[in-house]
């Protein structure tokens, strides 16, 4: 039997798209008879922070030695010099979702010092898999040798077709997305402040606790727009009531700054509900042209336009729509994403 143990920053069943991706995979490999245990890591992460440094060692060190280990990176990423106290004696493999000094928000200092250190921590591992193409090439670009780099994308669920708002209610407008600057909610609220005179209603699902002053921003954002009886916060949300949000949506829209992939685009275009998001990262290479429309990251004039161009054209959603579902069956299930995995760690572990 396969031993494997993924290290995370707390717990595991968080719901934003790196976590689900961990448990997925955790699942999938456990499905095919890997020994796999969780190590859920107390602190302050990405760090760098004394407890969460702490964690992360205690954590190393009670691994076996040859033990395999994969590292989420926001878990390890901050900390090269504790990866290289253990290097030699596990099997480190890091799990790459986006570098950590390109979340938006940072001063540049703590940018350039996050990036700095998730190079070194890149240094250390056996090697590293990465959640998608772009993000592989960036690590390729930092120097990580190409038989040390695997991109395993996170598979499509194969989900029914979305029926849309019921007869007589407007258009929904779907943001799913911890409320987190990069995400883009304020600039989303901001584009629909011009879209008054049309028939819609938003909601935004996802966590408002990991940045409490942007959630307030977001919030204060709405009232003084005067849309808070069209706007719903709907918090985060379990499988059935996300579901649910999914089911009666007419656009999704999530204008991030940055994503290492965006598993919530596909999620929507899986359901047959035409996406509005950016530029930014590899959102390009996971929404197909005909499926939506992306606008660079911050700019609110053209996605208002974006969003009122979809309001305004049923028939375009719709064509949009069917577009994204049929470019996300062509796309890996789950079951060959954890194959994917597998056979890397397999070459990487022998």
């Amino acid at each position: 039997m396969r031993e494997l143990v993924l290290v995370v920053p707390g717990s595991l069943e968080q719901r934003t798209g790196g976590y689900r991706y961990d448990a997925r995979m955790v699942a999938g490999l456990r499905a095919r008879g890997w020994s796999v245990s969780v190590g859920e890591l107390d602190g302050a992460f990405p760090g760098p922070d004394p407890a969460a440094e702490s964690a992360l060692n205690t954590a190393l060190v009670g691994c076996p030695d040859r033990g395999a280990v994969l590292l989420d990176g926001l878990a390890a990423g901050a900390f090269p010099e504790v990866l290289a106290h253990h290097a030699a004696r596990l099997r480190l493999i890091y799990l790459l979702h986006h570098p950590l000094g390109l979340e938006t928000g940072l001063e540049p200092a703590r940018a350039e010092d996050l990036l700095a250190r998730e190079r070194a921590a890149l240094g250390q591992v056996h090697g590293v898999v990465a959640t998608s193409a772009y993000t592989a090439d960036q690590a390729a670009a930092w120097g990580v040798p190409p038989g040390r780099l695997k991109a395993v994308p996170p598979g499509i669920e194969r989900w029914p077709q979305a029926t849309g708002p019921a007869p007589g209610e407007p258009p929904l407008l779907l943001c799913v997305g911890s409320v987190v600057p990069r995400k883009g909610q304020l600039e989303l609220v901001q584009a629909l402040a011009r879209l008054g005179s049309r028939d819609w209603r938003a909601v935004l699902v996802g966590s408002s606790v990991r940045d409490p002053a942007y959630a307030r921003r977001v919030e204060a954002a709405i009232v003084t727009a005067g849309l808070a009886d069209r706007i719903e916060w709907a918090g985060e949300c379990d499988d059935a009531a996300l579901e649910a949000w999914f089911e009666g949506a007419s656009v999704f829209v999530l204008p991030s700054t940055y994503e290492g992939y965006g598993m919530a685009y596909t999620e929507a275009m899986a359901r047959g509900v035409p996406v509005i998001g950016t530029t930014g990262g590899a959102i390009p290479g996971t929404v197909p042209e005909a499926a939506g429309r992306l606008v660079p990251p911050g700019d609110i004039e053209a996605l208002a336009d974006a969003v009122a161009g979809l309001l305004d054209d049923p028939t375009v959603r719709e064509r949009m729509g069917w577009a994204a579902r049929e470019a996300m069956t062509r796309r890996p299930d789950w079951s060959t994403a954890v194959d994917a995995l597998e056979q890397t760690l397999e070459a990487w572990l022998p």
